[in-house]
């Protein structure tokens, strides 16, 4: 009886002990409306010290080069429309991802990253179901030539070596893990911390 009582007794203090020193459970930031996650991300702000990328070194012959401008400008088109300034963002930060750790070492493979999963894909677009609904569009050839530029060596030096955005209406589970060091036009752009 007595073992019994000792076991119960280190049972719950174990459980008490456990609990000190620990933050409470933050729960995940519940539904946002547009104008409350706007205003939440107004609150974060933009960290002025931004560390230069250096330019891309694109390395690989013809046909990857044209995947890879293809890749890049598909994604521009679809994150930002034909906005030259914001896909020049995009773009930088796909060209950064690719020299990250953790993360595809090609274009496309940053593009399409998780592209197989309903959730957890890099760029909504891959498996959201846009990409099959693609149509003719008037901005493809700005975009191929904003996209050319960057894998010949130009950086969009506004976004730094961002590997993260989102738009400014949503608030993603990661946004308070990084940095932000940009605002271009609707979107926010980070780095990690």
């Amino acid at each position: 009886m007595l073992l019994l009582f000792v076991v119960a007794a280190i049972a719950i203090a174990a459980g008490l002990l456990d609990k000190v020193g620990v933050a409470p459970e933050t729960k995940p930031p519940g539904r946002m409306t547009m104008a409350q996650a706007r205003a939440s991300n107004a609150r974060v702000p933009v960290v002025a010290a931004r560390v230069r990328s250096a330019p891309y070194r694109f390395r690989g012959g013809p046909a990857e080069r044209a995947q890879a401008v293809d890749c890049l400008a598909t994604s521009a088109l679809y994150e930002v429309g034909d906005d030259p300034r914001g896909q020049r963002a995009v773009i930088q930060v796909i060209l950064n991802r690719a020299r990250a750790p953790g993360f595809p070492r090609t274009i496309c493979g940053v593009v399409y990253q998780g592209f197989d999963r309903t959730t957890g894909c890099q760029f909504s677009f891959t498996c959201d179901g846009s990409i099959k609904r693609r149509t003719k569009h008037l901005g493809w050839s700005a975009a191929r030539r904003v996209a050319s530029e960057a894998l010949a060596g130009h950086v969009f030096t506004d976004v730094g070596r961002a590997t993260h955005y989102h738009a400014d209406w949503m608030v993603p589970y990661w946004r308070d893990t990084m940095t932000k060091v940009a605002k271009v036009d609707t979107h926010l752009f980070y780095v990690r911390l």
